[in-house]
């Protein structure tokens, strides 16, 4: 039949409209990163059903990596040198500890199964930037499949409990922000976003920067944001936000195997403990944290999350957080993304 033919675009033809129409419940229902999950599950049912892998169009992948690297420079956009410098050694400190916690689960996934590499395992345990990670898995050769499916297992547990462990904590002020609330897009922004997102991996490979398709793009929106008039936003619109997450959904399900499945059931256990510790030493952090910079604990638990970060910043608006939170995060997931992006180079130091 055509639609099992690997090159059939009748297989789109379902895909898409599948992916989207799901995408739109789940983001309704509030399913952490409901858009990519629908595309997992809608591109992973047809490629499995079908016994071929769904092959995403280059630059429409060049793109969603792209607008997944500036959409994790909107944070770092947001906060002054100011802000970041008054929590700066706090910061480092509980950063240093959850990251070092990711990686040495990481270190004893990689031990302890032979089927998954040692940049896999670290990639799959660090905690923050899951819809970043695939992305860069996918850059430096690492199973971006496996990846994505521990990475968002770890994004749900921590987003489903979040809001419930934040409700027992007593926020420090009523009613915050909404994100977003000033937001203004224009077509000059819609060009700049485009340009940096398409033009940042050849760019990013010019210049020897790891992950390029990622980070490129991500400095471009940093650089670019300071340097533009405050009146022109990097941020990108829902539309290219929702493009960039499917497509980061489509090439992590349509790699889907039967063997990629097996291998993450046998891990399920020992990876829901593993995220369940991690999240019980980021709570531990949490406290320690607002003991050691004055904050409250509520401030304290969501600048020391596992990830999540879309959540975090929802309920740090909403209960009035100080910019202690954004600060710790922002920090993390700098480290996060620096650490994925030259792993394979940290790697061959130590080996040798």
């Amino acid at each position: 039949m055509a639609l099992t033919r690997p090159d059939s675009p009748l297989r789109w033809l379902f895909v898409v409209p599948a992916s989207i129409g799901l995408g739109w419940l789940f983001d309704r229902w509030n399913v952490p990163a409901g858009w990519i999950l629908a595309a997992i599950v809608v591109s992973g049912t047809v490629a499995l059903g079908t016994g071929h892998d769904l092959q995403v169009n280059k630059y429409y992948r060049r793109f969603g990596r792209g607008i997944i690297g500036i959409l994790a420079a909107m944070p770092i956009v947001g906060v002054s040198l100011g802000e970041i410098a008054g929590t700066l050694i706090p910061a480092a400190v509980f950063g240093a500890v959850t990251v070092g916690a990711g990686v040495g689960g990481g270190i004893l996934l990689g031990r302890s199964e032979k089927e998954i590499s040692t940049e896999t395992a670290m990639l799959s345990m660090l905690p923050g930037g899951a819809s970043t990670m695939p992305a860069l898995a996918d850059e430096i050769g690492a199973d971006y499949r496996y990846v994505a499916l521990v990475q968002y297992l770890r994004l749900l547990i921590v987003s489903v409990t979040l809001p419930a462990v934040a409700h027992l904590l007593t926020p420090p002020a009523e009613g915050g922000h909404a994100i977003g609330a000033d937001f203004h897009f224009n077509l000059l922004a819609a060009v700049l976003i485009v340009s940096a997102a398409m033009f940042g991996d050849p760019i990013g490979q010019k210049l020897k920067i790891p992950a390029a398709g990622v980070l490129c793009p991500m400095l471009l929106a940093v650089i670019g944001s300071w340097v533009t008039p405050d009146s022109i936003s990097f941020e990108p619109p829902m539309v290219f936000a929702v493009m960039a997450f499917l497509s980061i959904g489509w090439i992590a399900g349509g790699a889907l195997s039967v063997p990629t499945l097996k291998l993450f059931a046998r891990q399920l256990p020992v990876t829901v403990a593993y995220i369940v510790f991690m999240m019980a030493v980021c709570a531990g952090a949490g406290v320690l944290a607002a003991l050691w910079t004055g904050v409250t604990h509520f401030e304290g638990y969501l600048a020391t999350t596992p990830g999540a970060l879309e959540t975090v910043l929802a309920l740090s608006a909403e209960g009035g957080a100080g910019s202690e939170v954004i600060t710790f995060q922002i920090l993390r997931l700098v480290a996060v993304l620096l650490l994925a992006a030259w792993l394979p180079q940290i790697l061959r130091l130590l080996r040798k």
